[in-house]
């Protein structure tokens, strides 16, 4: 039975095809492996070595090479050496020594090798390999405990033996993931408008989202996003229909956040901004001090409003405010507004409640006087539950198909950059631009040199337009080594 591989036959340095070793190289070069071999006397012929493949192993074709194994069980003995710089050594040793354990990855059932973090397939176990293949592990190949080991080892090698084993073909699943990963306590979004920043945040959480239990049932989440609106103006009724929202009813809304009036229900926004608090026995209305306050010092960091009675709050535990701050500022030449949420309905409460944001952002402005400016909205638990999840799922499909129908990046608000050539140099140019003055600028032979300075310096912000300047730069080292 001659090695004959169903995956990577071009990753691979097959020796002798009728051999029973393959040699794992980890992280270290296969040519500096054989280098090390020969060094020591290993039989490297064609004809008569014992080793019948060399090939890496650095974490994520370990699938691959399990199955390569199946359908090449003339292959007793794995020998790992070199370095091992992502734990692919003891992934290999926990499968074969300790086997699978089942798991939950990214929302799906799948399995994890025990001992580790690898998640793999379930499809090949380690009793699927008859031929119960050993595993010898090695240090790095420059260690001397690893050469004297080596050769102990083909010198210690049984003769070969046929094995009575039929080839087996195990096809690798293709994964299906219900979320992605990411960090779900670091997303933030940055949009033009209240519905494009919904739409957004929608996709966000059902791509990222982490799927919870809570009392009210299960739904998918995320920590302390932020989304900031530029500029929080109201959508045409027909705009917001599109997406099952009623521009009357969020006018309504808008009203009934600014009534300090508390009706039948245990709190209102309105009543906790403007009529629930008193100090020395008046009625406190946080908006009308807010006011008072900006008129007296724009710069004032005092225009600020909590909604969380820790006296009632807390020790009741239930029907509280979801909306807990509410924070002007100054900035710019406008009054911007961050406003924090406790919980967040993402589907059918958030554009709604920013709506309301709207309508007390523009009575302060109004009064101060100033001209609004941005809104960010902080949510420190944000979710879509289960019985609207579908219809979510929708909304983040269209949002995936706007995304690559466009052909220009994002606008990033760390600027723009210019990429040139210095032909006297032979140098890559980016200049980095803001509000068309040059603020900045890179150079460097090649572009992952200049790679390493725009990440140094943090200088974008925004993964698309990341993409795209990586692009023109790449298209200026072409133009350089062809012009050499």
């Amino acid at each position: 039975m001659k090695f004959d591989p169903l995956y990577y036959s071009d990753r691979l340095q097959i020796m002798n095809p009728d051999g029973d070793v393959g040699i794992v190289t980890l992280w270290s070069p296969v040519k500096q492996v054989l280098k090390v071999l020969g060094s020591l006397d290993v039989d490297l012929s064609p004809t008569s070595s014992r080793i019948a493949v060399i090939a890496n192993l650095y974490g994520n074709g370990l699938p691959q090479m399990l199955r390569n194994l199946l359908w090449n069980p003339q292959i007793t003995y794995l020998l790992a050496m070199g370095q091992n710089l992502s734990g692919s050594r003891e992934e290999l040793v926990n499968f074969f020594h300790n086997g699978l354990e089942a798991v939950e990855y990214l929302g799906t059932p799948a399995y994890r090798i025990v001992g580790t973090q690898r998640i793999i397939d379930g499809f090949v176990n380690p009793t699927d390999f008859q031929n119960g293949i050993l595993v010898t592990t090695f240090g790095k190949l420059s260690e001397t405990e690893t050469k004297e080991g080596v050769v102990n080892f083909f010198q210690a090698l049984p003769p070969p033996s046929l094995p009575a084993i039929e080839r087996r073909n195990v096809p690798i699943p293709k994964v299906e993931v219900q979320r992605f990963p990411s960090e779900p306590r670091q997303h933030s979004i940055l949009r033009d408008t209240p519905l494009e920043a919904w739409k957004e945040l929608i996709f966000r959480i059902v791509r990222f989202g982490y799927p919870v239990a809570l009392k009210k049932g299960k739904r998918m989440e995320l920590q302390n996003v932020k989304v900031v609106i530029e500029h929080p103006l109201s959508e045409t009724a027909e705009e917001l229909q599109n997406y099952g929202f009623s521009l009357a009813h969020f006018q309504e809304y808008q009203r009934q956040i600014l009534n300090p009036q508390l009706s039948e229900q245990s709190y209102t926004y309105g009543n906790r901004i403007r009529g629930y608090y008193s100090y020395q026995g008046e009625v406190v209305d946080s908006l009308a001090i807010v006011i008072q306050r900006l008129q007296e010092d724009k710069e004032t960091r005092h225009a600020y409003v909590s909604l969380w009675d820790n006296s009632r709050d807390l020790p009741e535990g239930h029907q509280c405010p979801c909306l807990v701050s509410l924070f002007f500022r100054y900035f710019d030449n406008k009054l911007t507004l961050t406003a924090t949420f406790r919980t967040h309905n993402a589907m059918d409460a958030w554009l709604e409640n920013v709506y309301g944001l709207m309508a007390i952002q523009q009575l302060v402005a109004h009064q101060v006087p100033m001209e609004t400016g941005a809104i960010t909205v902080l949510s420190h638990s944000i979710s879509v539950s289960d019985d609207v999840l579908e219809r979510a799922k929708r909304i983040a499909t269209n949002q995936l198909l706007e995304r690559s129908q466009e052909r220009e990046p994002q606008y990033d608000p760390y600027g723009n950059f210019a990429v040139t050539v210095d032909h006297e140099t032979r140098q890559i140019v980016v200049q980095h631009t803001y509000q068309g003055a040059v603020i900045a600028e890179y150079r460097g032979v090649t572009a992952e040199e200049i790679e390493r300075q725009l990440a140094r310096d943090e200088a974008l912000s925004d993964i698309s337009h990341a993409l795209y300047l990586g692009r023109e730069i790449a298209k200026k080292e072409v133009f350089l080594a062809d012009s050499g």
